[in-house]
């Protein structure tokens, strides 16, 4: 609640930034802003800060309780999360204004976290996650449908750390859809996920998925961005992972009125059921901080 209410504070001074700049994402390619376009170098529906298993390339240093990790209570266990991840354009037909219309994409990435309480700072779990999303945007308006597969599995270090680890068998293919609301720096965004072709079947069959988000704007080419997500299952009891970020993103303009590239340094808090594959059954927190990266 409290990063909720700075993120509504703050959205009244953004009003008087500059509104022709794109507030989220890298833009639009001047070139390629209507009309069929195929590859398009960019995307329409922006990327939500606050989710741990958003599509992007980051690495963060976090710090707080891993209970699978436990050295011996899991409290105060720092590891390090890595994201590998890049969106593909095949085609969109843009319209009728600049940055609007309708794209579909192919999606990649990799999650990885790795226990810097070890020697050899060893791999603990990957999460695998390629997907199709085929977005829409009008104004301020966006939505974002997507089916995507993950498969998730634990490092080998990991495994013969212990006796008493377990592998799972984890994957599953998952429909999802997310509507969004930008109204000034501001944007609100739901949604819900259903899982099917479950591996082990004891993974939720439904996800429901929300958020809020603040974005200043891009007079200066940096601006404060902000973000609360919650994602809720029945498995968990519908017990909230709450996952909140805050912090600059900096922004370099490309010549030829291509897309930029982003750099934001983020602060990131966590607290629910884990977001890592191998682990969805367990309750962790967080706090850390991260750089993030849009290329």
């Amino acid at each position: 609640m409290i990063l909720v209410s700075m993120l509504l504070a703050l959205a009244h001074r953004a009003e008087a930034q500059t509104a022709n700049a794109p507030r989220c994402g890298t833009g639009v390619h001047e070139a390629e802003a209507t009309g069929t376009v195929f590859f398009p170098q960019d995307q329409i529906f922006c990327p939500l800060i606050a989710d741990p298993k958003e599509v992007r390339s980051f690495v963060t240093w976090l710090r707080g309780t891993f209970p699978s990790l436990r050295d011996p209570s899991g409290k105060g266990t720092s590891i390090g999360s890595v994201g590998l991840g890049d969106s593909f354009g095949l085609v969109r037909q843009g319209g009728p204004a600049a940055g609007e219309g309708v794209q579909l994409d192919v999606i990649g990435s990799i999650f990885a976290q790795f226990n810097l309480g070890t020697p050899s700072n060893d791999l603990i779990n990957a999460d695998y996650v390629i997907g199709a999303p085929l977005t829409f945007r009008r104004s301020g308006f966006s939505v974002r449908a997507r089916l995507y597969h993950q498969s998730s599995h634990l490092g080998d270090e990991y495994l013969l750390s212990s006796e008493d680890v377990e592998r799972e068998n984890l994957s599953f293919e998952s429909m999802e859809l997310i509507v969004s609301q930008e109204i000034g720096a501001l944007r609100a965004y739901a949604g819900a996920e259903r899982i099917f072709r479950r591996e082990p079947d004891t993974l939720p069959a439904k996800l429901f998925h929300a958020g809020v988000e603040l974005h200043t704007g891009r007079a200066r080419k940096i601006q404060l961005v902000g973000g609360v997500d919650v994602k809720t299952t029945e498995f968990h009891d519908w017990s909230p992972a709450v996952s909140g970020g805050l912090g600059r993103e900096f922004i370099r303009a490309a010549p030829g009125g291509r897309p930029g590239r982003l750099v934001t340094l983020m602060l990131e808090l966590y607290d629910g059921p884990s977001p890592y594959g191998q682990f969805f059954r367990d309750d962790i927190s967080y706090v850390g901080i991260g750089l993030h990266f849009g290329l």
